[in-house]
């Protein structure tokens, strides 16, 4: 180590020496300081002894006698001695348990009560001081405490204090306070316009609202302590009658009687609804209380309401429907005009009987008998019914019956409302009888169509074999030109029974309408496509997880069968396919048969559907395809429709419903 950290080290030693003699001096001082503070804590301790001691008899007199909790206490907050008052309330066991009231106190509230202290030792007493304890059981209070220093000749050696439980009280002030707040809350937002007057007729609280009525611009507080006499005459000017307005005012004044829904008319049309109310305490007169409500809306709501039962009344009285009242036994309470001529009746000679006398007929009682047993018990409902008007004509109504209510929601009758169906009663049974007959005769041209197409296709194929035979026994004596004509027979004669097959598959959509089952369309696709030949250069995707249908099975075969057919017949791509997808609509499957083929030109969109109309001279194309198609659609009540451009393809869309 050099010499010059060994300098600095010693200069660090140094002055550690001395600092240590400085703190060693001022440690001796402060023993000597504490030394002489305890000497005199001990004097001090002695004398309140003796004086304890010198005035214990005198104390213990109050200390039995004192209804409240009193407490001595020294200048450190040691509870010296206590009644059983103070046992109580601080919740000891005894009253001679050591323990610092300090630690009674709760944590928010330190700060005051050691300010409290200082207000204590320097005043030498404190009165109506208010603190939270939490007492010796751990129970929260709030007393209220007047306290008082006790001194021995001139030397303050202890405290003395009255302790009362206001936890209750604190709490009710609280409520009342809270009670009082939400009160005049609720008064000064009132809808209502509030003025309570004293006995003298002096404003004690009004509010806003009456403010706003009668266009004060003082703030409510302002008006309290004012004449009400006064004000009433001021104020009389915004009345249509300000004389009627004070005289009533008097004559309620006089009576001191309760007065509801006074109707005052203001100058400027407002209508208002005042309400008196004496405030009576015994045989004494304490006040007044007043209430005004602005009306306006109501009476002019009320009277727009009498305007409308009116017209309504007329509307009810004159529609060409017949409305009939009835009440628990059957007799007829009110009738409308229409029901009058209807019936044939007047409406003298219908009210007071039982309808059930005189208009059903008589087969038809028990029905409306069963109807007015139901209405009793709350049911609504419509039902046919004959009736046998005055004239003795035979009429069918149609009765929409519901239960009469009272206020109350008690069922006091009934109310029918009735629409002479007789004319579409006898359309009805015109419409049954023609679809009678024309089920009879779809019936007898199906058949028809089953036996044209065999005496058809008999000579047809009668020809096709001729034809075929000619052709075989002279083909050695047949020139090109007379073969080719053979087979443009031949080719002629398939079409035409391709044809004649066509046109029975059309006429036989819809005749067995009634054949439906629940189709699961993914199943019939794949089991079709089985079944069809699809040339190797052409792909068919279908779309997973295909929806079941409630329809005719063979006929969604068909259609599903023609689609893919057209479509495999117009592809002209050397690598072809056909997508068929579907999309669930709110009521309809969509279903989609996309295809890469020749397309369709626009303007033939619209046609292809016609019977008979194909766009190819093909032999295999009859033009009846794609109305079987769309007859079939409809059959399950949906649409088809396309979307396609030449050389670009065609996609077909139909609906089925679920």
């Amino acid at each position: 180590m050099s010499q010059h950290q060994i300098d600095i080290l010693k200069r660090a030693l140094a002055r550690e020496k001395t600092a240590r003699k400085q703190a060693e001096k001022i440690l001796e001082h402060k023993a000597t300081e504490l030394f002489e503070v305890n000497e005199k804590l001990k004097k001090s301790n002695i004398g309140l002894e003796k004086l304890l001691l010198r005035t214990d008899s005198q104390l213990q007199g109050v200390f039995e006698n004192i209804v409240d909790a009193y407490v001595i206490i020294d200048l450190s907050g040691n509870i010296l001695k206590m009644n059983e008052a103070a046992v109580s309330l601080l919740g000891f066991k005894h009253a001679k348990e050591d323990f610092n009231l300090i630690k009674m106190v709760h944590f928010s509230e330190l700060k005051r009560v050691q300010e409290s202290f200082k207000i204590l030792f320097d005043e030498g007493s404190i009165t109506d001081f208010n603190v939270n304890l939490i007492t010796k059981d751990k129970q929260s209070k709030i007393v209220h405490i007047n306290a008082s220093i006790i001194y021995d000749e001139g030397v303050p050696v202890a405290a003395q204090g009255i302790v009362r439980d206001i936890t209750k009280e604190k709490v009710h002030e609280e409520q009342l306070i809270a009670s009082e707040s939400r009160l005049s809350t609720l008064i000064l937002n009132l809808d209502s316009g509030v003025v309570l007057e004293d006995e003298n007729r002096k404003i004690v609280l009004t509010n806003n609202k009456f403010t706003e009525l009668f266009n004060i611009d003082n703030d409510p507080s302002e008006l309290i302590g004012q004449d009400c006499l006064a004000s009433s005459e001021q104020n009389s000017v915004l009345f249509k009658s300000p004389e009627g307005f004070l005289k009533r005012m008097r004559e309620v004044d006089e009576k001191k009687e309760i007065v509801i829904g006074d109707e005052l008319e203001m100058v400027n049309d407002k209508i208002l609804e005042r309400n008196y109310i004496p405030i009576v305490q015994g045989d004494q007169l304490k006040g007044y209380l007043w209430t005004f409500k602005d009306v306006t809306l109501n009476r002019t709501y009320r009277k727009s309401l009498e305007d409308e039962k009116q017209k309504y009344y007329n509307i009810i009285s004159n529609m060409n429907l017949g409305l009939i009242e009835v009440d628990l036994e059957d007799r007829i309470l009110m009738v409308n005009q229409s029901l009058v001529n209807m019936t044939g009746y007047s409406e003298k000679e219908l009210i007071g009987i039982k309808g059930k006398d005189i208009l059903p007929l008589k087969k038809d009682e028990n029905i409306l008998k069963e109807k007015l047993r139901e209405r009793k018990q709350g049911k609504t409902e419509s039902y046919e019914l004959r009736i046998k008007t005055k004239a003795g004509e035979i009429r069918h109504w149609l009765v929409s019956g519901a239960p009469n209510y009272n206020i109350k929601g008690e069922i006091i009758g009934s109310i029918g409302i009735n629409f002479d169906i007789t004319e579409i009663k006898n359309l009805q049974l015109q419409k049954e009888s023609l679809l009678k007959k024309l089920e009879k005769s779809n019936d007898e041209l199906h058949e028809y169509a089953h036996i044209v197409s065999h005496d058809l296709k008999s000579p047809l194929r009668s020809i096709y074999a001729l034809t075929t035979w000619l052709k075989e026994d002279n083909k050695d004596k047949l020139d090109i030109a007379s073969i080719q004509n053979f087979d443009l027979i031949e080719s002629t004669l398939e079409k035409m029974e391709q044809l004649i097959t066509d046109i029975l598959k059309y006429s036989s959509i819809g005749s067995d309408e009634n054949d439906k089952v629940n189709v699961n369309v993914d199943r019939l696709l794949k089991d079709l496509l089985q079944i069809n030949y699809t040339p190797d250069h052409i792909c068919i995707k279908i779309q997973d997880k295909l929806p079941t249908i409630w329809g005719n099975k063979t006929k969604l075969q068909q259609l599903f069968q023609n689609l893919i057919s057209n479509a495999i017949k117009f592809i002209d791509k050397e690598e072809g396919f056909i997508d068929i997808c579907f999309e669930e609509l709110e009521n309809h499957y969509q279903f989609s048969v996309k295809d890469n083929g020749m397309g369709i030109d626009e303007k033939f969109h619209d046609k292809i559907f016609k019977i008979f109309h194909s766009l190819n001279k093909r032999k295999d194309s009859t033009g009846i395809g794609l109305s079987i198609v769309k007859k079939i659609v409809e059959l399950h009540e949906g649409e088809i429709w396309l979307e396609s451009q030449p050389n670009l393809g065609t996609t077909f869309y139909f609906t089925l419903k679920k």
